[in-house]
């Protein structure tokens, strides 16, 4: 545990030490889109996430630093050099997808729906490779099923697109991927921890101290938009958890709200924004219908967009709860 909280702590500041700098820079090469739930719209810095993203790779190359000079133990070395590619790769293909974003009038367009997941699915390689995990699964109306190879070759790459692309459908609003990030992450972690499997909790654990300090430059108004660099990495290290830690079942509870978000998507056939507009300080809804989450609370046009990322992080807490329970 010592090992995991240095570093953690390491990346925690990486990542805050980091941030101005990268904020500025990226603002400098005109990486800017509209940040479209404020009165004025005004371009906002995107692609946040490669901060969080260089706060876990010193963290991991310190773990596994500490681990092979100090206690002579390679033991978790592979397995922690796979979850760093797969959330490598996977971040990578989120910044392509912000550098082509294009602001228009009224929104961003970077790669087309297709390419996404066929991209994020050269990610899972590095988990597929080692062939990491237990192949005694739990599945939802079923129970324990032992999967064998399905586990690596299908279950794996299904994981790491799925999680990748549902993280990446509930955003929009300052803080709300962070905020939400920070619940599931920490919930695992301790989980993970509680129950002895370290590798998961280290992966859970380095992304959180990570997202900390991002929160504080993506928390309303946000001085920088996070971008599918954060929401990709955020749904690899997901899975990542899940898998390195044996603990799908409880990833699963906690991506209950994704898979909410995912059919109320489906109902306008992927084709509703999530934030809305803003009228008196209040957000209110583009849709009559509830077609994302947050438009449960948008559409009484009640709540300021600070209140209905709380609400929404509280229904992910509550969520991420019931693994303890389950």
């Amino acid at each position: 545990m010592r090992i995991i909280l240095i570093s953690s702590i390491l990346g925690f500041f990486i990542t805050l030490l980091s941030g101005n700098y990268i904020i500025k820079y990226l603002r400098k090469i005109g990486l800017v889109v509209k940040d479209m739930n404020k009165k004025d719209k005004p371009l906002v810095p995107i692609s946040g996430g490669i901060m969080v993203l260089g706060g876990i790779i010193f963290s991991l190359l310190a773990f596994i630093f500490i681990q092979t000079f100090i206690y002579k133990n390679n033991i978790y070395t592979i397995s922690v050099f796979a979850a760093l590619n797969t959330i490598l790769l996977i971040s990578l293909v989120g910044l392509v997808d912000d550098l082509l974003i294009k602001s228009s009038k009224e929104s961003s367009h970077g790669l087309k729906q297709w390419q996404k997941p066929l991209l994020t699915l050269l990610a899972s390689i590095p988990l597929i490779v080692i062939n990491v995990g237990d192949t005694i699964m739990w599945l939802p109306l079923i129970g324990k099923v032992n999967v064998g190879l399905l586990y690596p070759l299908l279950f794996i790459p299904i994981g790491v697109v799925g999680a990748a692309n549902m993280v990446n459908m509930l955003a929009g609003y300052n803080g709300l991927e962070a905020g939400m990030g920070l619940v599931y992450t920490g919930m695992l972690g301790l989980y993970s921890y509680f129950n002895g499997y370290y590798l998961g909790a280290l992966i859970a654990a380095v992304t959180f101290f990570s997202l900390i300090p991002f929160l504080i430059f993506n928390k309303s108004p946000a001085r920088v938009l996070p971008g599918d660099s954060l929401t990709y990495l955020l749904g690899a290290s997901l899975v990542c958890i899940a898998v390195l830690g044996n603990i799908e079942k409880a990833a699963i509870i906690c991506s209950i709200p994704f898979f909410i978000e995912f059919v109320l998507k489906a109902r306008s056939k992927f084709k509703a924004n999530s934030y809305g507009y803003i009228k008196n300080g209040k957000i209110h809804s583009f849709y009559d219908k509830i077609y994302s989450i947050p438009h449960i609370f948008a559409r009484t046009g009640k709540f300021t967009e600070k209140q209905i990322v709380y609400f929404c992080i509280t229904i992910e807490l509550l969520f991420s709860s019931l693994i303890w329970v389950l």
